[in-house]
């Protein structure tokens, strides 16, 4: 019998079989999501016979690639059937030798004969190469398969390897009048319960947490992984403190607890510049928790590319907007817009469109 998750994904009668298995080897990549910095997650699926014989992901940089996995989980049960079969791969195979060998590699000596990948492969050392090196070898190769949802995935690696600048995820709980903080005495929360874990959850995508000092002084936040992180080989996320004056308490979770070597202080240092060193140290991802004055940067210079706002039912009246300091240059108009009920508290998720780009569905 096969296993159960080797059973093929549910028929639609409007999808191809390469996209339904193509569907499979996106749920594999999304289990590597936030763990294979600087790597992008990949997921790969290996058909015979109209069934699943092999499947896996990449689960960190410098293990093997979801090629490899989805091989040797084929040849662990269904070696027989290896020859001749069809992988299906959420990004171009890599061709080139770095932390591991190159997967078209991997692919020809396991026999495949036809290869079908999702996404191009933004690296210019890998992109365009595979095809041919395939074509030598009598395999075939369909690319572009389910290519949005590919692309999508491996956002945040795209603008790494072509610019070495992080991904960036904006987030903030709000009031309805746009405040981030409730007025004195009322406590330190605005949004619900719900919403809180939710952007808790945000920082299993990312490899650094981003917030400025006012937000250590007033909350003490220690923005570690809590919420669904265990087990996952998660490692913290560097915590990022944006600091004009060095005041920086010294009893601070962020100084002080079992992660404190996961703590960097970035005093009188702009944000843009910020960015470039943690590029260079390998961070793919970043989100920024606040407070208003870093967010109200982010967004004055265009350097946000996702954004999570959660928005509760209050009218504070005072306190830190949201956006702080000067105004902004121009209005930010996201798209791809998602709006998700929390309760009696609302999410807001999409992707800002910055002048000079042009709108995208995907």
């Amino acid at each position: 019998m096969v296993p159960a998750s080797h059973m093929p994904p549910p028929s639609d009668k409007n999808e191809t079989p390469d996209q339904r298995w193509m569907h499979l080897a996106l749920d594999q990549a999304q289990r590597g999501v936030g763990l294979t910095s600087p790597n992008p997650p990949v997921g790969a699926v290996i058909v015979a016979q109209g069934k699943v014989i092999g499947q896996g992901f990449h689960r960190k940089a410098g293990n093997p690639h979801a090629e490899v996995e989805a091989i040797r989980d084929a040849r662990q049960v269904n070696a027989k059937l290896l020859p001749g079969s069809t992988i299906y791969i959420t990004l171009e195979p890599c061709c080139t030798h770095g932390r591991t060998p190159p997967c078209t590699e991997a692919i020809k000596a396991a026999g495949i004969k036809r290869v079908v990948y999702g996404a191009h492969d933004p690296n210019p050392r890998h992109a365009g190469r595979c095809r041919d090196i395939f074509l030598l070898a009598g395999i075939e190769v369909v690319a572009g398969v389910l290519e949005t949802e590919c692309k999508a995935l491996i956002r945040p690696f795209t603008k790494w390897i072509t610019t070495g600048i992080p991904y960036v995820i904006a987030k903030a709980g709000q009031s309805l009048d746009g405040r981030l903080t409730r007025p004195a005495g009322e406590g330190q929360w605005i949004t619900s319960d719900a919403a809180r874990a939710h952007g808790r959850r945000l920082r299993l995508r990312v490899d650094a947490i981003i917030v400025g000092a006012e937000t250590v002084r007033k909350d003490n936040p220690q923005l570690n992984l809590r919420d669904g992180s265990s087990g996952s080989g998660k490692v913290q996320p560097w915590r990022v403190v944006l600091t004009r004056s060095g005041d920086i308490p010294p009893h601070s979770h962020l100084l002080t607890d079992e992660f404190k070597d996961r703590t960097l202080v970035m005093h009188g240092v702009d944000l843009p510049e910020v960015l470039q060193d943690l590029g260079k140290r390998g961070v793919m991802a970043v989100l920024i928790e606040g407070g208003g004055i870093v967010l109200g940067q982010a967004f004055r210079e265009s350097l946000v590319d996702e954004v999570f706002w959660y928005i509760a039912p209050l009218l504070c009246g005072g306190g830190r907007p949201s956006l702080a300091g000067p105004q902004l240059p121009h209005s930010v108009e996201l798209q791809n817009v998602t709006v998700r009920p929390m309760g009696d508290n609302v999410l807001v998720h999409g992707f800002p469109l910055w002048p000079g780009e042009t709108s995208s569905s995907s």
